[in-house]
Order: structure tokens, then sequence, then C-alpha cells
């Protein structure tokens, strides 16, 4: 699997996200970042895929592990990000801002990260990127008993989600564990 601990990254966006996938990509190039870019490769492209087959592709590329986390664009983020969400154990998160694009991965393990071109500047996306990037599933929560623990379950929950068996348990989750959690001022 290519992670982010190698700099590696999967990168993806329809005609409409070029143009930020493009400032966002060359930032990361200029860090030492290897992209892997599987989406809309020039503004002049004929035909370009659209955004659903970019986001399913990248989707299935996080649940074949081969990849670990993917950043993708689209012209609100939503399309891109539902499509990817169709594939097992993605877990993909629209955002707008660096305190979002920190919580998607501190709190919610978002392996999918997607960004609107219509909404989110370049520098913005940059920020976003290195945000996402440089954090982790509990990173700057270590002082708040059991935020790892607490988040670590729910997405082990989602990862074992089968919606079959749910609705056979009378729409009950069936449940791996518990862990208290408050909310904390640090």
């Amino acid at each position: 699997m290519k992670t982010v601990k190698e700099k590696q990254i999967l990168v993806g966006a329809d005609f409409a996200g070029f143009p930020l996938k493009e400032a966002v990509v060359e930032h990361l190039r200029k860090k030492g970042w290897t992209i892997t870019d599987i989406g809309v490769k020039s503004a002049d492209e004929e035909n370009p895929e659209m955004f659903h087959r970019i986001g399913l592709k990248a989707g299935a590329m996080i649940t074949e592990k081969e990849f670990e986390r993917a950043l993708l664009f689209c012209g609100t983020g939503m399309g891109i990000h539902i499509a990817a969400s169709k594939c097992p154990g993605v877990h993909a998160g629209v955002v707008e801002s660096v305190p979002a694009a920190l919580r998607a991965i501190t709190g919610n393990g978002v392996n999918v990260l997607a960004m609107g071109a219509f909404y989110v500047a370049p520098q913005m996306g940059k920020d976003i990127a290195d945000a996402y990037l440089g954090a982790e599933l509990g990173t700057g929560y270590e002082w708040w008993p059991n935020f790892y623990e607490f988040h670590k379950l729910a997405i082990d929950e989602l990862n074992a989600f089968d919606y079959e068996k749910f609705r056979e348990n009378g729409f009950e989750v069936k449940r791996m564990g518990d862990f208290p959690l408050k909310l904390m001022d640090k």
C-alpha cells in the first residue's frame, strides 16, 4: 500500500475540479510528494471523465489497499465524494476549511478527502491538503481521554456494517464495544 508516511497520495479531479487539483498537486510535489493522478490531466482534454467515474475508481483503489488516502476534486466536492463512498471501507468527506480537514482525519479517519473548486480557493486547498496529510486519527487529541479509542471503534463498526444484518437486528448496530466520551475543553 502506498502510504502518507511514504509521501504517496492518490489524486483525481473532473473538469470542474481540475484547476484546484493542479494548484494542490504543484504544491505537494514541491514538498516531495509522489502523486498518482487518475483524473482529468488537462484543461483541454476532450471528453473528460465524469466525476462519479473518477470517484468510483479512487474509492476502489482505497478499497483494494493500493493507497492509504486520496484527495479528490470536482465542482462542489459532493459528487466525487458520494461516488468514492460507494466502495467498501471508504470513509470520504468534503471539506472547505483547515479545521474541517483536521477533524475529518483526526476524529473521523477520512481516507478520501474531497474539495470543491467552486468554493475552495487555491491557497485554501493547499492548506487543507497540508493539514489533512499531516495528521492521523487522534492526532492532537492525546489529552482527551478515550478520543482515539472512541473514534476508532466507530470506524471499525462502520467498516463491519452490513445493511441486511442491521435490518435483521431491528436497525440496531451490532456493537463491538464502547468507550465513554464527553465533550471537554483542552
